[in-house]
């Protein structure tokens, strides 16, 4: 049937500590930006953010007086 499991394995402290170690080696092994790359990323989010936020803006407006004028069309007005 199944294995025997050990105490460690049981208990969930050691299992969070032994993640949380793990965590950290993965963390350590990982390769960060520097200055210039995480200013020219933040900058491309913002800047990319801001072009698709006018564009959805503008096609709201656009098709709310679409539907507008065909529902005041449709009922007479």
């Amino acid at each position: 049937m199944a294995a025997t499991t050990s105490a460690a394995q049981r208990n969930p402290f050691r299992r969070l500590a032994h993640f949380g170690q793990e965590t950290m080696e993965e963390l350590r092994k990982a390769t960060w930006p520097d200055w210039a790359e995480l200013r020219d990323s933040t900058v491309l989010v913002i800047l990319t953010v801001i072009i698709l936020g006018g564009y959805i803006a503008v096609v709201d407006f656009f098709l709310g007086q679409l539907i507008t004028f065909f529902t005041h069309f449709a009922s007479g007005k």
